[in-house]
């Protein structure tokens, strides 16, 4: 094989194409391979490699060595349409223990030489989960090297700053394109020309890690209050960046498919205007269904009480008014706290902290619509004032907890807290509503 090598890179050497691309590829993977893997020199392997036609040279890559890979993909990134083609060929499973392995630096040199799409491309190859940072960030960023002076900054960043996304920011990497810090465009400005980018840095800085979770590029960026933040790879490698414009827009999309789930649609709808009414219909109907099915239970709390309603018609009268209430104070504490969860102002942990809080704001809150029902009821209906009073306070505070306790349930068991919709807590406040309701009044009237 050997032998068999040496006749080939005899015709790399005296530039025989088209007779090395006829013989190359008139043999087998395996042998392919081995030829590649005997060739001394990287440039050698490249070229025998680059003249394989697609279909062989996709198996020929699948036998090669990792190191040979990592060199034939790094010499061909001056080639990104090579690159995508290369890639897209490879079998998913092969591609992923490819890149498993593939250091920061090489992934960041595919990501910096391919257009938009074909960096789209490669981030899905690169192993980016859907909704993480990796599938965000853009490499259109200015980084220098901490051995830079500041006059050779500005020449690196007038040279290739044009089609970066910010330059309020200067990455600073080492030479293996490790980040070690960040520089405001201002202090370079403001430094001595010949000073050296190294005595500027305080090694103080804010990257995101590109595996994470896009949520936590939504924090970091509330937190810090940047206009762009680096991506990092495991090992460091700055990869790319992530810029508040984009944050912004997944936030939003976030935010319209959380108000989608709270109002209980199964997903999100784009445009009613522009939806078909088939659509609309489908992506209501299930949870309004369900809610229909939920509150026969209030019907069959009702008929239980059949005796002291017949005694007492007024009690029917304010029925509606007080287990909306309920429901009403379990949708405002329900928002609250689905907002303070996904914006991190409240952990997990903390739900028995705000349990004592909520009581208390909802006694209060209780009291003030006591006193309100309390007075329309003295009109009408005198003899109910207390339990309608009673019942007031008891439902608000019922509703609130229930607000406040189901979106921490959902977060405990894995589940969107946005999905404590205001439908699903209405319900549960009104066949809770009910029973407190005509129990009081069983129990107040003797019935």
């Amino acid at each position: 094989m050997v032998d068999l090598t040496t006749h080939y890179l005899s015709l790399v050497k005296t530039k025989q194409w088209k007779t090395l691309k006829t013989s190359l590829n008139e043999k087998d993977a395996f042998q392919v391979s081995e030829i590649i893997e005997n060739a001394p020199e990287t440039d050698q392997k490249i070229i025998l490699f680059r003249i394989l036609s697609r279909k062989l040279a996709t198996r020929v890559f699948r036998n090669l060595k990792h190191e040979t890979k990592e060199e034939i993909i790094n010499g061909l990134t001056h080639k990104p349409q090579s690159i995508v083609q290369l890639l897209n060929d490879i079998k998913p499973d092969d591609r992923t223990a490819f890149f498993q392995e593939l250091p920061g630096k090489i992934a960041q040199q595919l990501i910096q030489h391919l257009s938009e799409e074909e960096r789209d491309i490669t981030n899905q190859l690169l192993g980016y989960p859907e909704d993480s940072i990796g599938r965000l960030m853009t490499p259109e960023f200015v980084a220098i090297q901490s051995s830079f002076t500041v006059l050779e900054a500005f020449d690196h960043i007038r040279k290739y700053g044009k089609d970066s996304e910010t330059l309020n920011v200067i990455f600073i990497v080492d030479q293996d394109w490790k980040m070690v810090d960040d520089i405001r465009i201002k202090e370079l400005i403001l430094a001595s020309p010949s000073q050296k980018i190294e005595d500027l840095m305080d090694s103080r800085f804010v990257a995101l890690n590109a595996m994470d979770d896009q949520e936590t590029a939504i924090q970091k960026f509330k937190k810090y209050d940047r206009a762009a933040l680096p991506v990092v790879s495991e090992e460091g490698i700055l990869l790319g960046i992530v810029t508040f414009d984009d944050i912004m827009d997944v936030e939003e999309r976030e935010t319209t498919e959380d108000f989608h789930k709270f109002g209980s649609f199964q997903e999100a709808i784009a445009n009613p205007l522009k939806e078909r009414v088939f659509k609309l219909y489908k992506n209501r109907i299930v949870w309004l269904v369900a809610l229909v099915f939920m509150n026969v239970f209030s019907g069959a709390a009702i008929s239980n009480y059949e005796g002291v309603i017949e005694s007492m018609v007024s009690l029917v009268f304010f029925l509606p008014l007080l287990i909306d209430s309920g429901g009403n104070a379990g949708s405002q504490s329900a928002t609250l706290m689905i907002r303070s969860l996904a914006i991190g102002d409240v952990q997990l942990s903390d739900w028995y902290k705000l349990i004592g809080k909520e009581i208390l704001v909802s006694l209060l809150l209780g009291i003030t619509m006591a006193l309100g029902v309390a007075a329309i009821a003295s009109y009408r209906a005198p003899e109910i004032v207390l339990v309608v009073s009673l019942t007031m306070v008891l439902t608000v505070m019922n509703g609130s907890i229930i607000g406040l306790l189901l979106p921490f349930l959902l977060t405990k068991f894995k589940l969107d807290p946005a999905t404590a919709s205001a439908p699903l807590i209405t319900s549960i406040a009104d066949i809770c509503g009910v029973l407190i309701y005509f129990s009081l009044a069983n129990w107040y009237f003797g019935a």
